[in-house]
């Protein structure tokens, strides 16, 4: 584990009257925003899943030497051939839906590993209080906003954590939820209720704990004097006890329906009163309107606070903001510009709220174009268009149409969704294969889980989401194959379970195993992905440049070249799109086929790569092709000779 003491715990505050800003920050030098978010590689990880620094072996420290173990470090290295498959299914699943013991120490122990693999942003699960005894290992059931859970440490270990990944250059992004808190009041008898009609429904009070039936009086009690309610029943800080914090409406069962889906309780976690919207449901559809009319509740002002002071007080370098459709768009934009206003005055000029924001491609554009929002994830075609690509099952897209079909065309034709500049998305849309929600999937896999042979498309499709525009981001376990599949075919009630193995082993490793941790640094994919990070980093043509999917073909003749297409349903080919920026063209293609490697001639831009030039292969998935020239042709203008390993990723330049 990570050899320093933890930090002495300050007193946690009850009120937000005892925080003062401007104490907090006064004198203080803040990690500054990197120039632009294109230029980094996030890495998503779930705390309770990742690291409980007691793993040995296969991993380096921060100096890069090896980890060896001792009293404090008993987890061994998993070993596929050994150790796959050896936990009992039933125990396995029910430790998967409970808290596993990952640690903000445990993560900070990590960060030598996360720094080689090229991470240069993490983004972290919420760390904050959960209602006692309750399941939510995930974070998002929230009991107090101002402190972190005791399961993952303290304020300090959080603090020093981000202290330390900024001294190794890398930023710390913090997941945030605004919709709701956790459950920590019961409605009347202790039943569920659900919505109907925007009725509000009786209460009996807050929670001690899971499943109290709420024996603490709505109200601002404070806690002193009663040691059931401080620090571990209601809810703090004490602004929030009051009534008028809640929706009161019961949960959502339809989540389309307006305003169903914007005033219910998101499962059993109950919703907070954000502010006063249209009510017209003939007027929904009028993002601009609703956010004019908006008007915020004391909660919303009373939440700005806590994130603020989050900021200030561990230098957050930015948000991720949880359940963005389930929000009026008008309390979205009145936290982002906040939380904007308050970054710019710490220095952080580029601090970014990225938004989940499910419902659709076309809804996530909208939303994002009103409320200030800096960037979205969770559209739902994005990663399938990226994932069943790679596997051969899309289509990449044509240039030669306005369909939006495959996935360059998502990039390319901004136009038709109102953006007047084709690098818009590369901006404002993070890009990943794989994460923990898979909102809409009823089967819920990682990228490796479909299939025995998936893994071996691993490369190519973190190829293509490294390499294409956008920001790009990667789920832990990821860069070890986790498979994340869910065994059951005919259950999928629990799906989202499986796509958060430990990292570390524990009860519920990936693959179905036990007592292993995974953090391998001569795992294939990890070093793939840390040499690709290090030429990404390197030339800023991959992370900057304007993108194009382009023409192949198998016998490099004129009239014999065409944008890949699937045949029959299946598309066994080389992907190739270029990447421009200023002067410099890289070209780049993926092998979705495992079969054998392929040799295509690709169309390049003549301008810049006439004929009799010569291009290089930069980077390979099979290394020992790095270094290979290839004189580009008159055909097609101009176009090169390449060889694409099987179910590999090139880079010519």
């Amino acid at each position: 584990m990570a050899s320093n003491p933890s930090p002495a715990a300050s007193p946690v505050e009850r009120s937000l009257v005892e925080i003062r800003l401007a104490d907090l920050t006064a004198g203080k030098s803040y990690f500054p925003s990197p120039a632009t978010w294109e230029d980094e590689v996030l890495y998503f990880l779930m705390l309770d899943r990742f690291s409980d620094g007691r793993e040995h072996g296969g991993f380096n420290d921060l100096d890069g030497k090896p980890v060896p173990a001792d009293k404090a470090r008993t987890t061994p290295l998993f070993s596929i051939e050994a150790d796959a498959n050896n936990a009992e299914w039933q125990k396995w699943f029910e430790a998967g839906r409970g808290w596993c013991g990952g640690t903000i120490a445990g993560m900070q122990d990590k960060l030598g590993y996360l720094k080689r693999l090229g991470v240069s942003a993490i983004w972290v699960s919420p760390v904050f209080k959960q209602v006692a005894e309750s399941d939510s290992y995930h974070g998002y059931g929230i009991q107090n906003f101002l402190d972190v859970d005791p399961r993952f440490g303290t304020r300090e270990q959080l603090r020093e954590f981000v202290s330390e990944a900024h001294r190794l250059g890398i930023r710390v992004i913090l997941d945030i939820i605004l919709n709701h808190a956790g459950d920590v009041f019961s409605y009347q008898d202790n039943q569920p209720y659900f919505y109907h009609d925007g009725w509000q429904w009786p209460v009996c009070g807050y929670r001690t704990k899971q499943g109290d039936h709420g024996s603490i009086p709505f109200g601002g009690a404070g806690g002193d004097g009663q040691p059931e309610i401080w620090p571990d029943g209601a809810i703090w800080p004490v602004e929030f006890q009051c009534e008028t914090t809640w929706t009161l409406k019961g949960e959502i069962r339809d989540w389309d329906a307006w305003p169903e889906y914007l005033e219910g309780d998101f499962c059993s976690l109950k919703d907070i009163h954000l502010g006063y919207g249209l009510e017209d449901p003939a007027l929904c559809w009028d993002l601009e309107r609703r956010i004019r009319e908006f008007r915020p509740s004391p909660t919303l002002d009373h939440l700005i606070k806590v994130y603020r002071f989050w900021m200030a007080w561990a230098d957050i370098d930015g948000f991720r903001l949880d359940t963005v459709k389930h929000m009026e768009p008008g309390a979205v934009r009145y936290f982002a510009t906040a939380i904007h206003e308050f970054a710019q005055s710490l220095g952080k000029e580029h601090f970014p709220v990225i938004g989940e924001i499910t419902g659709g491609r076309a809804n996530a554009i909208q939303t994002l174009s009103v409320t200030g929002l800096d960037a979205a994830l969770g559209i739902g075609d994005l990663p399938d268009k990226l994932e069943f690509l790679v596997k051969g099952w899309r289509s990449p897209g044509n240039p030669e149409t306005d369909d939006q079909e495959g996935y360059f065309d998502l990039f390319r034709n901004s136009l038709l969704d109102g953006k007047n500049s084709h690098q818009w998305y590369s901006k404002h849309i993070v890009t990943m294969i794989d994460d923990h929600d898979q909102v809409g999937e009823q089967r819920k896999y990682r990228f490796c889980g479909d299939s025995p042979e998936s893994w071996r498309l691993l490369k190519a499709a973190l190829g293509l989401n490294l390499a294409t525009e956008g920001i790009s981001c990667i789920y832990y376990g990821t860069e070890q194959a986790f498979n994340g599949a869910d065994p059951r075919s005919d259950d999928h009630s629990w799906g989202d379970v499986f796509l958060r193995e430990c990292m570390f082993g524990g009860p519920f490793g990936s693959l179905q195993s036990k007592g292993r941790h995974f953090f391998n640094e001569e795992h294939e994919v990890y070093r793939f992905v840390g040499r690709l990070a290090e030429l990404r980093k390197r030339e800023i043509t991959l992370r900057r440049g304007r993108q194009y999917l382009r023409q192949v073909s198998a016998t490099g003749k004129e009239g014999d070249f065409f944008y890949p297409q699937p045949m029959n349903g299946e598309l066994r080919w080389v992907v190739a799109w270029s990447r421009i920026f200023a002067e410099t063209e890289c070209l780049c293609a993926i092998n979705t086929s495992l079969e054998k490697e392929l040799v295509v001639w690709a169309v390049i831009d003549h301008h810049l790569n006439p004929p009799g030039k010569v291009m290089h292969c930069v980077f390979s998935s099979s290394p020992d092709q790095e270094g290979a020239e290839t004189e580009v042709s008159a055909v097609c203008g101009s176009s090169v000779r390449i060889t694409v390993p099987p179910g590999g990723f090139v880079v010519y330049r």
